[in-house]
């Protein structure tokens, strides 16, 4: 069972800016917000994107931040070399499992398929009862909602059960992301 607050927070994001500012702002503040509560930073290792923005403010502020990264994406990802602690594992599947033992709840930041398949494997395992975890998504722009709308769907469509709706959370103030976590 999760602690009532979490000790740390594993964030999937990201490697790269996108299109708007925006999305670096909310990296940056959901970076800071986690650090100002005490809560530390768990996330893929890497420096660049909105990876980097978050683990950057994390560590502005005074945070524990600690990054898991495959060896063989040490060259691609650029990693972050300030980290409070970065693991280094042997395969994408050792990632995700190191950062799931590593942190209370998942929150996940705009970013391509490997933020989403990170974000709805989590939910998943929630849903099965693999942990009891939170799951969030700091919905910046917009950026989730056709992913809110696909799980509606999902319901209304029979394939998901009501209860299961809200196994993710969305949001797009990170801070108030955090307190519905």
């Amino acid at each position: 069972m999760p602690p009532s607050r979490p000790e740390r927070v594993c964030v999937f994001a990201g490697s790269g800016d996108g299109r708007h500012p925006e999305y670096r702002e909310a990296a940056g503040a959901l970076g800071r917000e986690l650090a100002e509560r005490g809560i530390g930073l768990v996330y893929g290792g890497s420096g660049r994107g909105l990876m980097g923005a978050a683990a950057d403010a994390a560590l502005a502020a005074g945070g524990e931040v600690i990054g898991v990264i495959p060896e063989s994406l040490l060259g691609l990802e650029q990693f972050h070399r300030g980290l409070t602690e970065l693991h280094v594992v042997g395969s994408m599947h050792e990632r995700k499992a190191k950062m799931g033992e590593l942190a209370d709840a998942f929150v996940a930041l705009p970013g391509g398929i490997g933020t989403l398949e990170e974000l709805l494997e989590t939910a998943t395992w929630a849903k099965l009862g693999i942990h009891a975890k939170p799951c969030g998504a700091v919905n910046t722009r917009g950026y989730y909602d056709a992913l809110g709308a696909m799980l509606d769907a999902a319901v209304s469509e029979g394939f998901m059960a009501p209860e299961y709706r809200d196994t993710v959370v969305f949001d797009a103030d990170p801070a108030r992301l955090l307190d519905r976590l």
